[in-house]
């Protein structure tokens, strides 16, 4: 078991600040389908809250967190009721998705390596369960709004790997016990910046040679 480095309060921090961003990016998405109040309250919580439930149920923290703690679940619906009446100001609606889906992706690959880590798992199932969080809520909101998710669309811009990338750091960093809140906050900074780096110069994972890309 790895020594956990990381306090509550930060955890607690970091899981408020991606709640909020990816509630952002469900409702945004929403405006841009369409939907009333009730499609983007459905997207934005879904969206907040979906990653980690699904770390939660795999890690055996019953009841998930998201409903333990009502301030998750009303930070997400104060995100809604100000989409709703905010959204004008944001004229492209598109990169408001992304920027707060880029956020969101940062902050929460960081708390589900920690809280996976937390309940004493390894490096590489702390990881995947890191980047699990992170792109889950993501995954489940473009599927409810009938989107291909960004992870598997085909020619996306990096979307699970700097989350990995993010995943894999922190475990690094529990592992050498640096307890360091600003190194966490670097790492953050990091995937945050990876992501819009991705989106702005259409970097893409390598994908295998095919018989046709030879002719």
């Amino acid at each position: 078991m790895h020594p956990v480095i990381f306090n509550a309060t930060l955890e607690e921090i970091l899981n408020l600040v991606g709640t909020f961003a990816f509630a952002e990016s469900g409702a945004l998405l929403a405006v841009r389908k369409n939907y009333d109040i009730v499609g983007m309250a459905v997207l934005a919580l879904i969206t907040a809250i979906g990653g980690g439930v699904i770390r939660d149920l795999i890690i055996g923290a019953h009841p998930p967190v998201a409903f333990t703690n009502a301030n998750y679940l009303w930070l997400a619906l104060l995100a809604t009721i100000l989409t709703f009446f905010a959204h004008p100001l944001l004229n492209r609606l598109n990169v408001a998705i992304l920027v707060f889906d880029a956020a969101g992706l940062a902050v929460f690959c960081i708390s589900g390596a920690i809280k996976a880590l937390a309940y004493g798992l390894g490096p590489l199932p702390a990881i995947l369960l890191g980047t699990l969080t992170a792109i889950g809520g993501g995954v489940m909101r473009d599927i409810l709004a009938q989107d291909p998710p960004a992870v598997l669309r085909s020619g996306s811009e990096l979307y699970a790997l700097p989350a990995a990338l993010g995943a894999t750091i922190i475990v690094i960093i529990a592992h050498f016990a640096v307890n360091d809140s600003l190194t966490v906050g670097l790492t953050a900074v990091f995937v945050f910046v990876l992501r819009l780096l991705a989106l702005r110069y259409h970097w893409r994972g390598p994908r295998p040679r095919r018989a046709s890309d030879t002719r």
